[in-house]
């Protein structure tokens, strides 16, 4: 079988690593593969590597950016371009699947429909505005030729609102675990924090909604309760959100955390970075859809705290495999962790927990087998 994969990105975070262990999975089943992106970078470098066909076309993804009158223009233009580009593609190449990654991507249902070619729509997000955004693509995940992966319960329930849930499957994120069996790490001599310090962490886009400002807060009120403490944020911004770097430093200065937190760009030895951590926080401000950084902190045997919301709260066990915190309250949040903090004992149960989850409920085995029946019971 001959599968188009169009992504919304070329980087290597979160429904990106889904596209690059999808299509992995893919060449081992002998499918041909082919891949449209709308940039070169990390992702496009990685599936070459996997002798996968990459094609770089602006897929006209789309962004909270472009909804003004000049950027849906831009938008419409982009995506007729891409249209017939595609459209061309599944003709000569002989195309029999279609496999779009995140709601980002619309083209590829678009000319799905056209040619009557099975579509798959792998959903990662919980879009509630623009409403209009909302409906638009509700219209388009019911379209006869899709059917749709989503990554959580959350998401399913979040767009069974105006989507058919026939339409939708559940299948949660697969995470290789066993990568994460290696202890060592460099990370804190690196960043010269000392050995006996408690290190607390998040990854994840710098954006409105990934909850960096709450982290600082939170860490504002840990610092004034503990003097062992460094906090690590790692993640990169979008390009065009550089400026949020501005307000994060101002928070740093007014909960005075300077020489307290490590800011460091987007880094691929993830592993590295988890074993240097004491304590996982996700403090997402937005349903995070499945967060894979919650598996992956799972899997390194550490304890995980997320906001009470999304699909992570189906990812941890209350109590046992991780803990929830409420949103925009940091002195309650503190007080929660400030318990994992004091305790080491039950920082050790709760990690341990967490990783048997993972291996329980979140393998890339569970993922690989559920993934590749999906797909292939298209044809």
């Amino acid at each position: 079988m001959h599968i188009l994969f169009l992504h919304s990105s070329s980087d290597l975070y979160g429904a990106s690593k889904i596209l690059l262990a999808v299509t992995k999975l893919c060449k081992e089943k002998n499918h041909k593969i082919s891949v449209v992106l709308s940039e070169k970078g990390e992702l496009a470098e990685k599936l070459m590597e996997l002798d996968c066909a990459v094609l770089i076309i602006d897929l006209s993804i789309l962004r909270r950016q472009y909804f003004n009158i000049s950027g849906m223009v831009n938008r419409a233009t982009r995506l007729w371009k891409a249209y017939n580009s595609l459209k061309h593609i599944c003709q000569s190449e002989k195309v029999d699947l279609i496999y779009s990654n995140t709601t980002g991507v619309i083209v590829g249902v678009l000319v799905a429909s056209k040619l009557n070619i099975p579509h798959i729509w792998h959903v990662h997000e919980i879009i509630e505005k623009p409403i209009l955004l909302f409906r638009l693509l509700s219209v388009l995940l019911n379209k006869k030729i899709n059917k749709s992966v989503v990554v959580s319960e959350a998401v399913k329930n979040h767009w069974a609102k105006f989507v058919n849930k026939s339409k939708m499957t559940v299948l949660y994120n697969g995470v290789d675990y066993w990568l994460f069996e290696d202890k060592k790490t460099t990370f804190r001599l690196e960043h010269h924090i000392p050995a006996e310090a408690l290190v607390i962490g998040m990854m994840g886009r710098v954006h409105f909604w990934k909850g960096q400002d709450y982290f600082l807060r939170i860490a504002g009120q840990l610092n004034k309760q503990f003097s062992n403490l460094v906090f690590v944020m790692v993640g990169d911004a979008f390009a065009g959100y550089e400026y949020l770097y501005d307000n994060l430093n101002k928070i740093i200065v007014e909960e005075n955390l300077e020489g307290k937190v490590k800011q460091v760009n987007y880094r691929s030895d993830i592993q590295n970075i988890y074993n240097a951590l004491t304590i996982f926080i996700l403090p997402s401000q937005l349903p995070d859809p499945a967060p894979a950084v919650v598996t992956e902190a799972m899997a390194a045997g550490l304890p995980v705290v997320v906001t009470k919301q999304g699909g992570a709260i189906e990812m941890i066990e209350e109590g046992k495999s991780g803990m929830t915190i409420p949103l925009n309250d940091a002195a309650a949040a503190a007080t929660k962790i400030a318990w994992l903090i004091q305790d080491k004992a039950n920082r050790e149960k709760m990690g341990a927990a967490a990783k048997a989850r993972v291996k329980q409920y979140f393998s890339r085995e569970n993922f690989n087998v559920q993934i590749i029946n999906f797909i292939e019971q298209k044809r």
